[in-house]
């Protein structure tokens, strides 16, 4: 049996998985995020631990003692400082975090080969520019920085005592050379860092070191490999095959993701599309990322006092999709793709007497629908093309979302059973390849088909008009 761990925004996820990729048992624990000033967002990183600690401990025993490998998967981009103790110096800065977008534009200017190198635009989401604004701002944390390690990778060295990261979470850092899968001189050395500051690099499928005696003994395993393992969104792709060219999937969590496995570097930076490294030895991926999608539901669900999500796609259900003219633009955090604008701020427009809170949620829901769609057109300019999307993510669950989805995108939506595991799942895969050399083929299966989606075309142009609105909408709220 294999241990995949997802170290999230809201919660750490261990799951157990059997050699044959039967989920056997899964636990989460929570996990806040502090916003102290305007377009911050921060987390302790010993949270992460101790979050992952009590998520493990949750697991019956019994397969605990069974577990062979672990896997880690987790939230990209986050920023965590470590001083010559292998302590944080300072919160961690997350995925996020707006407040390093003067940074970006800064990075641009004095390394102006970033795109060419990284294949991104500079965004405040990646690392670099956090340790940009913690340079310039906190000079004294920064005088003192020894390792930069992402969020997973903090957990790593607590459960391995050792500094390592894989190629996909590393490319969101915007330090590596993504097309040569290694570390970039020159964009750390635009940030005033160097090499020996950042972890060892692995592929994802490679073993990074053995869980630490003691921690083996509390969580009542042997000291078992620890795989590298990957980014939130790439080892979400592991756990649902999205694993060769041209296979893509839909990830609908706290973020939301359309994901695109290449198997070579395909950047396009000028819409705001990611081009990272895959968890799976050669091969890349695409991303179109919106950095809100089922916390829109979790937001407007406790603004109107409705007791939780399900109650809340229950009443958007009710009121049916296409409503009437109430639009919502779902920027609670600004947006990535294509806009690349951490200041722009959601908005509910076409409010009128005859509003009401399921006519709300059903613009909730359209609203995030309609961003993806715009994710989709900056995916396709870059040449991307597929009519089918598997789903992953909390979001999975409702299919009266996927109705809407999949006619604001025009594409087949596929759901998949356990697909809302995610990212844990494909920790636990990258794991069993890790500890048995298994390929990955073989491993990173297709999980089986829950229910398929087809694109309502009655339904797609009932919704034409708002995604008309809709992209109409944000050159006006963004000079609010």
């Amino acid at each position: 049996m294999f241990l995949g761990i997802d170290v999230g925004t809201s919660g750490v996820k261990a799951v157990i998985v059997a050699p044959s990729g039967t989920v056997l048992a899964q636990a989460t624990a929570p996990l806040s995020v502090s916003r102290p000033a305007s377009l911050w967002s921060e987390q302790c990183a010993d949270d992460w631990w101790s979050a992952t600690d009590a998520a493990v401990l949750a697991l019956d025993p019994s397969l605990r003692s069974s577990v062979l490998g672990i896997g880690l998967a987790g939230q990209m981009h986050g920023a965590t400082l470590l001083g010559a103790d292998d302590r944080p110096l300072r919160p961690a800065i997350l995925w996020n975090d707006g407040r390093s977008f003067a940074e970006c534009a800064e990075l641009e200017r004095d390394e102006p080969r970033t795109r060419a190198i990284t294949g991104n635009i500079a965004m405040p989401g990646f690392t670099a520019p956090k340790l940009a604004w913690v340079r310039k701002n906190e000079p004294d944390i920064f005088a003192q920085v020894r390792t930069v390690l992402l969020p997973k990778d903090y957990v790593r060295l607590c459960m391995t005592g050792d500094k390592a990261s894989d190629m996909a979470d590393s490319a969101g850092t915007l330090w590596l050379d993504v097309a040569k899968r290694g570390w970039s001189d020159a964009m750390l050395a635009a940030c005033g860092l160097i090499e020996c500051q950042m972890p060892k690099l692995h592929e994802g499928t490679d073993a990074t070191g053995r869980l630490r005696p003691q921690v083996a003994a509390r969580w009542g395993m042997a000291a078992v490999p620890v795989a590298a393992g990957g980014g939130d969104n790439a080892a979400g792709a592991v756990g649902v095959g999205v694993v060769g060219d041209g296979d893509a999937f839909l990830s609908l969590g706290t973020s939301g993701v359309i994901f695109v496995a290449t198997s070579a570097f395909c950047p396009n930076p000028a819409r705001a599309v990611h081009a990272f490294c895959h968890a799976v030895p050669d091969m890349w991926h695409q991303m179109s990322v919106h950095l809100s999608a089922a916390s829109c539901i979790d937001w407007a669900a406790k603004l109107a006092g409705i007791d939780g999500p399900a109650a809340f796609f229950a009443l958007a259900e009710q009121a049916g999709p296409d409503a009437g003219q109430e639009l919502f633009l779902p920027y609670l955090s600004g947006e990535r793709t294509p806009h690349n604008d951490p200041h722009v701020r959601g908005a509910f427009l076409g409010l009128g007497n005859e509003t009401s809170p399921g006519r709300l949620a059903a613009a909730v829901l359209e609203g995030v629908a309609f961003a993806h769609a715009d994710g989709l057109d900056a995916l396709r300019e870059a040449g991307t093309q597929f009519s089918s999307l598997s789903v992953i993510g909390g979001g999975a669950r409702s299919s009266s979302w996927g109705r809407i989805i999949s006619a604001a995108l025009g594409v087949q939506l596929v759901y998949l059973e356990g697909g809302e595991v995610g990212p844990a799942l494909g920790a636990a895969r990258l794991a069993q390849i890790a500890v048995t050399g298994d390929s990955v083929a073989d491993v990173c299966v297709r999980p089986p088909v829950s229910h398929i989606i087809e694109p309502d075309p009655a339904l797609a142009e009932a919704l034409a008009p708002k995604l008309a609105r809709f992209r109409a909408a944000y050159p006006l709220i963004s000079q609010i």
